[in-house]
């Protein structure tokens, strides 16, 4: 498995070439270890799956073999203190190793739940070709683990994504004389400076203390001598799980008549947050694996980001897809690792909670 992940980070995948080469290592892995393989394809890009068990509930382990870009040593593996160090060594391709071991090592005789495996190639550009895809024709589960890195934590829930785009108006006016021109730039800051005491900012969950609001993008004015009248401010906006995205849209509008600014706005994206609960029987049996395998009391968390969770729970109701992997750091950073100790436990875990007893 650690040879495995090591042969995997040797494959530049940061592009779609070098994500569909890692994607056939893997299937051709898989099918040298007795696996009975899919790979399919959409819009260029490859997936596999792969499936085994029996029984009315199904678990789907999710990886993903695409990565962000990293310099080219970051592409030949070093194994060191216990750690693997590489592109891709905690995001994830020791996640994927340590499902596709897992796959192999499943004896489906023994099973009473279905298991299906799923490796995608486009996580880091959103997912959409794969995942989505996937979903969309029905490779779908009662309970899915996307493997991204947590540390052996439980990431049950994630903030869900609101994008915002706004246009202030002003009155254009020579620079000299501001006072008789509307500066779009000064209500636009005025409206960020309310934005702070909304309601919404101020909510807080189980697990999160607020949520995360952040001003990414700003377009105004291109002349000294001349009073802006248009500026254009975009907002990512990632709301808790219990918060409604129309209620944030209607305080934000309702800031802007406040403070007597022209805005107009425009929501341009918008995915739901991922809201399964500790309740989760599911989640019962993944922190008895957890538990039983590594000894260490189980850790539930809410991730603030979207992973291809998201998909999966779109058709369960925002529940039943968590993120939940190996321990690392420094993922998309210069010197990204996985702890092996982590992996081999990630994999034992895998098994434990695919051979326990079914929730339905």
């Amino acid at each position: 498995m650690i040879e495995l992940l090591k042969e995997l980070i040797k494959i530049q995948s940061d592009k779609k070439e070098g994500a569909n080469e890692a994607l056939e290592y893997c299937a051709g892995w898989l099918e040298k270890n007795g696996q009975d393989v899919q790979v399919h394809d959409n819009n260029g890009y490859k997936m596999l799956t792969a499936i085994k068990g029996q029984g009315s509930e199904t678990l789907v382990w999710n990886g993903h073999v695409d990565v962000v870009p990293g310099h080219p040593e970051q592409y030949v593996p070093i194994e060191e203190a216990g750690r693997i160090y590489g592109r891709g060594s905690a995001d994830m391709k020791a996640g994927v190793a340590a499902m596709m071991q897992a796959f192999v090592d499943l004896d489906a005789s023994k099973l009473n739940r279905i298991v299906q495996l799923h490796i995608v190639t486009d996580e880091e550009i959103g997912g959409r070709n794969t995942s989505k895809w996937l979903v969309e024709q029905g490779y779908t589960g009662d309970f899915v683990i996307c493997g991204e890195p947590t540390g052996l934590k439980i990431g049950l829930q994630s903030k869900g994504i609101l994008r915002m785009d706004l246009t202030f108006k002003g009155k254009p006016a020579h620079g000299s004389r501001p006072w008789e021109g509307i500066n779009a730039i000064e209500s636009a800051m005025k409206f960020h400076a309310g934005m702070a005491d909304l309601p919404f900012r101020k909510e807080s969950t189980e697990y999160y203390e607020q949520p995360s609001v952040n001003l990414p993008i700003i377009k105004a004015g291109d002349r000294y001598n001349v009073v802006p009248e248009i500026c254009e401010m975009s907002y990512d906006i990632r709301f808790m799980p219990g918060q409604d995205k129309e209620e944030i849209v209607r305080q934000m509008k309702e800031l802007a008549e406040r403070l007597n600014v022209d805005m107009e706005y425009k929501a341009s994206g918008s995915t739901p947050a991922l809201t399964t609960t500790k309740e989760n029987r599911s989640i019962q049996s993944l922190e008895k694996a957890i538990l039983d395998t590594t000894g260490d009391t189980p850790v539930l968390f809410g991730q603030h980001g979207a992973a291809d969770t998201r998909y999966y729970a779109e058709v369960n109701g925002g529940e039943g897809a968590i993120e939940f992997g190996p321990t690392g750091d420094d993922w998309h950073g210069n010197a990204e690792y996985v702890e092996i100790e982590s992996v081999h436990q990630y994999k034992d875990i895998l098994l434990a909670l695919a051979l326990s007893p079914a929730n339905v």
